[in-house]
This record gives structure tokens, sequence and C-alpha cells, in this order.
């Protein structure tokens, strides 16, 4: 799965954008110095989310939108298309 997938997966189980998503960690006083176990825990309190896909959102809240291009262009099943994540949900991504 690439990691947009488990973003786009994210959306679809909890309704919620990845940029929805953030604000409202955010608003609970994540940020990128927050342990990753805080916010597990919270994706999987509020939203019923397992640990692959809260690390996912973890990478974004601690690293920004922001991807390595370690699997970007290649054939690999964790490939994504750019190095930069879609955070605006879905629907956004196929309207543009």
């Amino acid at each position: 799965m690439s990691f947009q997938a488990y973003l786009d997966a994210i959306e679809t189980k909890t309704g919620r954008t990845p940029r929805e998503l953030l604000a409202e960690a955010e608003n609970k006083g994540f940020d990128a110095g927050t342990k990753a176990a805080a916010v597990i825990e919270w994706l999987r309190d509020e939203y019923g989310l397992g640990r692959g896909h809260a690390m996912a959102l973890f990478h974004v809240i601690k690293n920004g939108p922001a991807i390595s291009d370690k699997h970007v262009g290649t054939t690999f099943t964790h490939r994504d298309a750019s190095v930069e994540l879609h955070l605006d949900g879905v629907a956004a991504r196929a309207a543009s």
C-alpha cells in the first residue's frame, strides 16, 4: 500500500480528510514533538484506526506532507506518484 493509499483509507474509514484530522490533531496539541503513541491512541480510540494507518498520519503531523522519493516512480507495491501527499481528500483530488 502506498503512503497516499494509507491516507485515502483513513478518509474512507473516518469520513474525514487528512487535512481535517491534522486540524483536529493540532487542536489537541499534537505537533512534531508529540510521541507516536499519543497519536496512535487518539486515532484508535476516536476512529478505530490501526497502528499502520495511525503511523501514516503521525508521519504527516511530524514531517508535513512531503515524503521520501524512495518509492516514487517505481513499480513496487508501496509506490507513490509524488513526493507530495494530497491532504484535501479523494474527491478534491479527483476534481482537479
